[in-house]
């Protein structure tokens, strides 16, 4: 713990000094190194420490090119990242999601889904992922790698887009998956933050907002693996101060059916 100031204090001078009254546009973080502080600093910490996100959103089939995308149910969840400092002088971010799906309309919990595609009654599970060390993704200077693939995918300097407007800095940032998912599936998600903390290389630990979309195949529980197309989920939420700030009743819920993914150091 604390080491973190020491990568902020070797970026400082490399964070833009952005004029009053700003003109949008984008910013350039011109070193990797500039890139990859401020790429942790707003995903998780530069400090050893949980940092749960809260979410919800919406899930739509989408279908051939004639159908307009469906909406089929919501969701609402948390997930949980922390940042390793490794003996080689990289990273590794790992972390935790806990989602749970509600009816479309918002008001409760989703337990059995009445499948408009196959006419079956689904039982909902929920959405898990994570794991502990060595099950992340590496960052460095080098790029954003799934750790156990990093060897096979190229070194390329990391370089984030940035953009600037009515006070606040957000990145853009396409979601890395590990080869051999199956397809399709992409992430795309843009994270806000006040242009004053950003501009201030002592907080380890930027607080914000995002939006992310994300396009994946069907749930395993829908079981429509031979049914043509796939899901596109839109989902919108903010960085948390810890999990006493989670809505009581999500937490409630996660704790007593997940309670081993509440936390993500040391697993």
């Amino acid at each position: 713990m604390g080491t973190g100031g020491l990568l902020v204090a070797s970026v400082e001078g490399a964070l833009p000094e952005f004029a009053p009254g700003v003109a949008p546009g984008s910013v350039d973080l011109a070193s990797p190194e500039a890139n990859l502080a401020n790429f942790i600093r707003m995903m998780a910490s530069l400090e050893e420490e949980d940092c749960p996100w809260w979410y919800n959103g919406t899930v739509y089939a989408v279908i051939g090119e004639t159908m307009n995308p469906k909406p089929l149910f919501r969701y609402s969840g948390m997930e949980l990242y922390l940042i390793t400092h490794l003996d080689d002088g990289s990273y590794e971010l790992t972390g935790n999601t806990v989602t749970f799906f509600r009816t479309l309309d918002g008001s409760d919990w989703l337990h059995t889904y009445e499948n408009p595609f196959t006419g079956a009654k689904n039982e909902v599970g929920a959405a898990i992922q994570g794991g502990g060390p060595g099950r992340g993704f590496n960052l460095s200077v080098d790029g954003v790698r799934f750790t156990k693939f990093k060897d096979q995918i190229p070194d390329e300097p990391l370089k984030k887009w940035w953009n600037v407007a009515a006070g606040k800095v957000w990145m853009n940032n396409d979601t890395v998956y590990p080869p051999g998912l199956p397809a399709p599936r992409a992430q795309s998600q843009s994270m806000f933050v006040d242009l004053k903390d950003f501009r201030d290389s002592s907080i380890a630990r930027l607080d914000g907002v995002f939006s992310s979309t994300v396009t994946m195949p069907w749930l395993h529980w829908m079981d429509m693996d031979d049914h043509e197309g796939h899901l596109l989920w839109h989902a919108a939420g903010a960085k948390l101060p810890g999990l006493d700030a989670l809505p009581a009743e999500y937490r409630k819920r996660a704790e007593a059916e997940y309670p081993e993914r509440m936390t993500v150091a040391r697993q």
